[in-house]
């Protein structure tokens, strides 16, 4: 988990945004007619955990290759974020993701390890089964801009926590662009049959989604304490939670 937080704009205190992303490899052998320097054809990827689009929180991935490679560093300015290649070679892959201005204005960096070959390598290998690693994760944002959370409170890829009744965030004009773009989800991806169902991250998302409704509680009583008058002397434990 890695929890980032940035930036000076208006912000929501006590409130967290989870994202739960999945990033990995999917590497599939060529056959014996392939040469032995492109003996594998091989994508590495960002998605969402459950395959919805992220490009309301990510504005650009780098990916970074072996320098073997032409033009080793590459720039995925939308969603989806991957890149294919061919070789022959396993090597470490430098994952950046830089997220939209109102979200963060740091980057996270990730690191996976791509793998052509089997764990059991008793017989030849398949050209039909690729060889699949992914990674589940889970990014979350303390204390996020208003227009952050307007923009991803009813996002399918998002976990908000429940505000209180009456909570109300309208989307500034400036963001509506970002959701109009091309529809970036990977449902119907062309190597979606092999992404890795998490099991765990069923119960994960589940234990996020109650944390966000605790986190939603906290700030609807922090914000009944602030209301009442005359009585300082509660509020001030109250910041032992900041």
């Amino acid at each position: 988990m890695h929890s980032l937080k940035e930036g000076t704009s208006k912000r929501l205190k006590d409130v967290e945004i989870s994202v739960p992303i999945v990033y990995g490899t999917i590497a599939f052998y060529l056959g014996r007619k392939a040469s032995e320097s492109q003996s594998h054809k091989w994508t590495v990827y960002v998605r969402g955990a459950t395959n919805e689009d992220l490009g309301p929180v990510i504005k650009r991935v780098i990916f970074q290759l072996h320098p073997s490679f032409n033009n080793p560093t590459r720039v995925v300015e939308s969603p989806p974020f991957e890149v294919s290649e061919c070789g022959w070679g396993e090597f470490e892959i430098a994952i950046s993701l830089f997220f939209q201005p109102d979200v963060c204005e740091k980057q996270l960096d990730l690191y996976h390890h791509l793998k052509l070959y089997p764990e059991d390598e008793s017989g030849p290998q398949s050209i039909k089964k690729p060889v699949v690693v992914e990674t589940y994760d889970e990014i979350v944002f303390p204390d996020p801009s208003e227009s952050f959370f307007a923009r991803v409170q009813n996002h399918p890829a998002v976990i908000v926590p429940r505000m209180p009744a009456g909570f109300n965030i309208s989307l500034p004009a400036s963001s509506e662009n970002i959701d109009e773009k091309k529809r970036g989800d990977t449902k119907d991806h062309s190597l979606s049959q092999w992404f890795m169902n998490f099991s765990e991250a069923d119960e994960l998302l589940k234990l996020a989604a109650a944390r966000q409704q605790v986190q939603g509680h906290m700030h609807k009583l922090k914000r009944q304490l602030s209301l009442m008058e005359g009585l300082p002397q509660i509020l001030k434990p109250a910041s032992t939670y900041d």
